[in-house]
């Protein structure tokens, strides 16, 4: 969303003495880094490597890489086969408790004010809109992509500069108990929470489970903190409850509702824009949203929820809102030029659930087509929806039909029960991989389609985005 700025080192994150102060541990030698990595092949000149130790991989195998790409030091709780005894590295008793630490004492030092976003759907788009509106109001740091989870979250926070006047980090889950710890390390001033569905429904017993653990978030808000919760949702009372028992004095509501405090009182839905009439703790505010679709208009307002929670300026915001732009794999647009001319791709690849392949196919039904041109899905298996997967792929075939789709073409074994439910006069084609179906898809695309790409990121639909880019080269 707008991108992320090519990196040019400046500020020193982390010294040496900083880092031993944080973990307790021992610097061979001295050090200043400019940020954090996990990866060797993310490692930019600069950055503090931290070694950790998965099911699949063991970082101290990569330092020696991740030294020769430019890190400035690695952390590590043995010295790594072929790494130098003069090499700089910050020797722990655990590199995970390592990078927790590192989060803990960058939360300590950093007074700028945080903003926690987590939720069923939205929570990476809303937390890099946050970004974008907060950012014009001064230094914001902000997870990447959607780092969230028990250590991408840490991974994150431990890059927190501590100028940064303020913060946001995506905070997910796919199990009960895993935000509490990560709400309390992070200690947020504003909590939001985007909305409530049946995702990753195969974890939990009920929609309500799910609830419970988004509240979660809950956890560590600051005593004079806020919750931004979505007024809308039938489990708006539950969470409300929550934030309450939480020690939460101040709840703001977002949405369509009458008592919303940041409320959507008009919204205008064009093919790739929404115009976009709000009224945010009394204020009246319009604005154009050029990322269309009628849940980013409810974004939009928990966005704005938000800013004014944490005390920055709404006016600034929504002025900000018209140049937001999508992220790759989360509803970006682009133009794939043909011999024959163009069509247009929409990549929503990243990941799906009931709700947001919904909202992408209402997105779609409202996109403007070229002259013979046709309004196509590519969809990929919806995953973690337990029980009842096979009922609600069934269930596409409404909103299909109801947002005027004309060709449908599905991966997976979970989407073969959305095709068999398909007219074929609308089923373009099913395949049982997404690396099956890519060449399919690529060569059925016309000049004046508009095509859009959604399924679970283990559907690996990228590689159909991926196939469809690469006609413009052929």
């Amino acid at each position: 969303m707008n991108g992320v700025a090519s990196f040019t080192p400046t500020a020193v994150l982390w010294t040496s003495a900083d880092a031993v102060e944080a973990t307790g541990g021992r610097a061979t030698r001295p050090f200043e880094t400019t940020g954090v990595a996990i990866d060797n092949r993310a490692v930019r000149p600069g950055d503090l490597f931290v070694a950790l130790v998965g099911p699949n991989h063991d970082g101290h195998n990569f330092v020696a890489k991740a030294l020769d790409a430019g890190a400035a030091a690695a952390v590590v709780h043995r010295i790594p086969d072929g790494v130098g005894a003069d090499s700089p590295l910050l020797v722990v008793g655990d590199s995970f408790a390592a990078l927790g630490n590192l989060a803990r004492q960058a939360r300590n030092r950093c007074p700028g004010r945080i903003v926690a976003v987590t939720g069923s759907v939205g929570k990476t788009g809303v937390k890099e809109a946050l970004r974008y509106v907060l950012g014009g109001q001064g230094p914001t740091a902000a997870s990447e992509g959607n780092l969230n989870n028990h250590w991408g979250l840490p991974l994150s926070l431990a890059r927190l500069a501590p100028d940064s006047a303020f913060g946001v980090f995506e905070v997910g889950m796919n199990h009960g108990g895993e935000i509490t710890p990560l709400s309390q390390l992070l200690r947020p001033l504003v909590a939001v929470i985007t909305t409530v569905e049946a995702v990753h429904a195969g974890h939990f017993e009920s929609v309500e489970a799910i609830a419970a653990a988004k509240a979660e978030i809950f956890a560590g808000l600051d005593r004079n903190g806020a919750a931004v919760l979505p007024r809308d949702n039938p489990h708006f009372e539950r969470l409300a409850a929550a934030a309450r028992a939480a020690g939460c004095a101040r709840l703001v509501g977002f949405g369509r509702h009458a008592e919303a405090q940041a409320r959507v009182l008009d919204a205008t839905l064009g093919p790739d824009h929404s115009d976009v009439t709000a009224e945010v703790f009394g204020r009246r505010l319009e604005y154009r949203l050029s990322i269309p679709g009628p849940h980013w208009v409810v974004n939009s307002v928990a966005v704005l929820a938000a800013v004014a929670a944490i005390g920055a300026d709404v006016l600034d915001a929504a002025e900000r809102l018209p140049r937001l732009e999508a992220m790759a794999g989360r509803g970006r647009r682009q133009t794939v030029d043909l011999a024959s001319g163009s069509f247009a791709l929409i990549d929503e690849s990243y990941n799906a659930s009931q709700v947001s392949i919904e909202a992408a196919l209402a997105v779609l039904g409202r996109a403007a087509v070229g002259n013979g041109g046709r309004r196509i899905a590519v969809l990929g298996d919806m995953l973690e929806l337990g029980a009842d997967s096979g009922r609600l792929h069934e269930g596409l075939a409404a909103a299909i039909e109801a947002n005027r789709i004309d060709l449908v073409f599905a991966s997976g074994h979970e989407m073969a029960r959305l095709a068999a439910r398909l007219p074929k006069s609308r089923l373009g084609a099913h395949a049982a991989t997404s690396a099956a179906l890519a060449p399919i898809v690529a060569a059925a695309i016309r000049s004046g389609d508009v095509v859009t790409v959604k399924g679970s990121a283990g559907s690996k639909m990228g590689a159909v985005v991926q196939a469809l880019v690469a006609r413009a080269r052929g």
